[in-house]
């Protein structure tokens, strides 16, 4: 896989150079909640606009039906990225059309662009090669040289991941590095001891990484949503709570296995609940409560770890050479329940150890909770691909960068 610096070293000035990045942020309205996802790839723009290239950036944003949606528009994020770099960001309207063409050719050298979400063009994420194939011509039109720099995106086989990078000379940026590096981490050579916290709504999310850190952790910690179907595996009552019934044997096998392997497997002790799922808009008050894991009454839903399981999680993650979170042990969004995504952030930024918060919701979460970003070892920008990488499977937008 070859990498921005050698592309640097054998001259970008005057080159048109499109940078796939990820630039899929949460919106309120237009207001964007949370940047980090264009903060990452600042560096690499900044880079190849000072050495003279002229910077096409693409992206998607969201889950548009393949056709323009004003919601789903990246102009609040191309307005950001030009804040960011200090500098104007000239905006397309469109993917490959009049706009895009005219944007592109407007550029002097040292100069950026942005054109428009790349899902609104149907071929971005069409299961049909053709299809798919006929938009990355489009895409290649405006641009010299390719740099994948999306990691939230490397594991869809989209146009502009898969089939764009084999029509251009292609290259790394510094965040695909990034990400790449940290993750190698987690896969081979991993310091010990390794531990892993899995949150979020569904097991069925994380059935694949748990499986394979079955292989390789000390010791997986689970919360969230997902907390409640191994609880109901066990026994347990779990009254309203979030709960697969269907994946309770699948879940009652890694149990077993764990168990065999000499894997730790470290359930909630306690939880809080409430009557019902707690409104995210007004915050107002949801009456929690805790009770004992195994004792939760039938009419209450689980939204939280308790302060006991805190302290459990705590101890678990206090030696950890190594650690890897994936998922909020609650719903952090409201006050009520954010002690427990809470207590494991702060864990991490307590332990000596190299800590890996891994996108998605836990990214957001240590941002929208106050903590420092440097606290901790790295904070991924791609949940899902960092998951399926820890799965072992092949990312199709990591693949199409090798050569």
């Amino acid at each position: 896989m070859k990498t921005i610096d050698e592309l640097l070293a054998e001259g970008v000035a005057g080159k048109r150079v499109f940078v796939r990045a990820d630039l899929n942020v949460p919106l309120d309205g237009t207001t964007i909640t949370d940047d980090g996802r264009i903060r990452a790839v600042v560096p690499t723009i900044a880079k190849l606009a000072e050495a003279g290239a002229r910077v096409v950036v693409g992206s998607h944003l969201g889950r548009p039906k393949g056709a323009p949606d004003p919601a789903f528009s990246l102009a609040p994020a191309a307005t950001r990225l030009g804040e960011l770099l200090g500098a104007d960001v000239a905006f397309a309207t469109d993917t490959v059309g009049e706009s895009a063409t005219a944007t592109v050719a407007g550029l002097a050298d040292g100069q950026v662009a942005v054109v428009e979400n790349l899902r609104f063009n149907p071929g971005e994420t069409s299961k049909d090669d053709a299809e798919r194939g006929a938009f990355a011509d489009r895409l290649a039109e405006l641009a010299d040289v390719y740099v994948g720099d999306g990691f939230g995106a490397v594991h869809r086989k989209h146009a502009s991941v898969y089939d764009l990078p084999a029509r251009l000379p292609h290259y790394a940026g510094y965040l695909i590095a990034t990400e790449v590096g940290v993750l190698k981490k987690l896969t081979t050579d991993v310091e010990r001891p390794y531990a892993v916290v899995l949150g979020g709504a569904k097991v069925s999310d994380k059935l694949g990484v748990i499986d394979h850190l079955l292989e390789r952790a000390d010791r997986i910690l689970i919360g969230g949503g997902m907390a409640y179907t191994f609880l109901k595996a066990q026994g347990h009552e779990v009254g309203s709570s979030l709960l697969q019934e269907d994946q309770i044997p699948a879940v009652q096998e890694y149990l077993r296995r764990a168990e065999k392997k000499g894997v730790e497997f470290v359930l909630p002790v306690d939880v809080v609940v409430a009557p019902s799922f707690p409104d995210l808009k007004t915050k107002a008050p949801a009456h929690p409560t805790t009770v004992a894991a195994d004792a939760m009454p039938a009419g209450q839903m689980g939204l939280d770890n308790g302060p006991e399981t805190n302290k459990l999680y705590a101890s678990k993650l206090a030696d950890a050479a190594t650690v890897f979170w994936n998922g909020p042990m609650g719903v952090f969004e409201h006050p009520d329940f954010a002690d427990g995504t809470r207590a494991v952030a702060q864990a991490l930024v307590d332990s000596p150890g190299f800590s890996v918060v891994g996108g998605g919701d836990s990214a957001a979460a240590v941002r929208i909770l106050g903590f420092d970003e440097n606290a901790f070892g790295h904070i991924s920008t791609g949940g899902g691909a960092s998951l399926e990488y820890l799965e072992g499977k092949t990312l199709p937008g990591l693949a199409a960068l090798e050569d």
